[in-house]
């Protein structure tokens, strides 16, 4: 099935924008692994439409988990969760019926599925099915916390401004976790100004502007991941590129690593703390697709937000012309920022899932 990933933890995510609601459903769980609302609902709320610089959707993102959760704890079988949408002005898409939007999966939804789809506010190609992503997600990564593996992440780059990457070798858990606390999820608050103020005048413009998100893992054993089709880069890159709008993920060097020499890409063994180690980290903490000791370092780029208020050229389909289009509605200026929390869950639950799989005992 196309929306169901996983094989140990299966995940399954159902749901449209405009519909009744989005939710998800987890088969594979270990049982007695305690639920820290407070953390699912904060992880939940960065992801939140109507915060600063974001859509004016307003919705509450109050989870509702049906089954597989019993006194707080996972039981063992399937974790279902439904999210409920509130907040819908699906009259906004009536214009856009007969005119795709430029860079949406409006035409395309229409060459796969027909006039069955249900295309308010993109169904389900819409960035209103992380919600239950995020919410599976911020179980997984409570569930590797409590085996002090860390999953965090930071607004890498907006436009062509950049934020301070984390460090490759030496990342610690307080600069890991530290943007996820922040309103603007950054390690560079100077950085993250410069983003805001970039966002707000595109906004202003009626244009928007993509990002790249980077994501960190430490603590997580290595050894795990198998060749050739079943690397962690494979499971990660898989899923990651199912969250809407992104366009490109790396791990690592990624695309710079073509502008090296072997000499200058190749990360040095060297002994710390008894351990094998690298000097450096171009790898990312995967070689041969198996995780090495290092912190596991990837990137995920978003493209610009196609919804925007700028004329447009499109085909209206009902006449067979040429038309324009400038998209109303309500929709981020750079959905870069809300997908922070979502990169940071698709990590944990593919993370997760390679243990189950590889390495039950370390979950015991």
């Amino acid at each position: 099935m196309s929306s169901t990933f996983g094989n140990t933890l299966k995940i399954s995510i159902f749901g449209e924008s405009h519909g009744a609601a989005a939710g998800g459903v987890a088969d594979g769980f270990p049982p007695g692994e305690k639920i820290d609302e407070k953390e699912l609902l904060k992880m939940l709320a960065r992801r939140r439409p109507g915060q600063k610089n974001t859509t004016s959707r307003a919705e509450s993102d109050l989870p509702e988990i049906l089954s597989g959760v019993y006194n707080d704890q996972t039981t063992g079988t399937p974790v279902s969760v439904v999210i409920r949408n509130c907040d819908m002005y699906s009259r906004d898409y009536e214009t856009l019926k007969n005119v795709p939007r430029p860079g949406h999966a409006d035409y395309a939804a229409l060459l796969r599925y027909g006039e069955a789809a249900d295309r308010r506010g993109g169904g389900h190609f819409s960035g209103r099915l992380t919600a239950p992503l995020v919410a599976l997600g911020a179980i997984a990564r409570q569930i590797l916390a409590r085996r002090n593996i860390y999953v965090g992440a930071h607004l890498a780059s907006v436009w062509n401004i950049t934020d301070r990457a984390f460090d490759a070798v030496k990342l610690e858990r307080e600069t890991l976790l530290a943007p996820g606390e922040k309103e603007f999820p950054v390690c560079d608050d100077a950085a993250g100004l410069l983003m805001q103020r970039a966002i707000e005048t595109a906004a202003m413009e009626g244009d928007s502007l993509g990002g790249v998100v980077e994501c960190g893992v430490i603590g997580f054993p290595e050894g795990v991941g198998s060749p050739m089709f079943d690397r962690i880069e494979c499971g990660l890159g898989k899923v990651l590129f199912g969250i809407p709008a992104v366009r490109g993920v790396e791990f690592g060097n990624g695309f710079a690593a073509a502008l090296l020499k072997g000499s200058a890409n190749n990360d040095a063994f060297c002994l710390a703390d008894g351990n094998i180690r690298t000097a450096t980290n171009r790898h990312g903490g995967i070689l041969g697709g198996i995780s090495s000791g290092m912190p596991i370092l990837l990137r995920a780029a978003f493209k610009p937000t196609p919804s925007i208020a700028k004329e447009q050229k499109s085909v209206d389909l009902s006449l067979m012309k040429e038309t324009t289009l400038a998209v109303g509605g309500r929709h981020d200026p750079c959905v870069a920022i809300r997908a922070v929390p979502v990169v940071e869950a698709v990590t944990s639950l593919v993370l997760l899932d390679f243990l189950l799989t590889e390495k039950p005992d370390f979950l015991r």
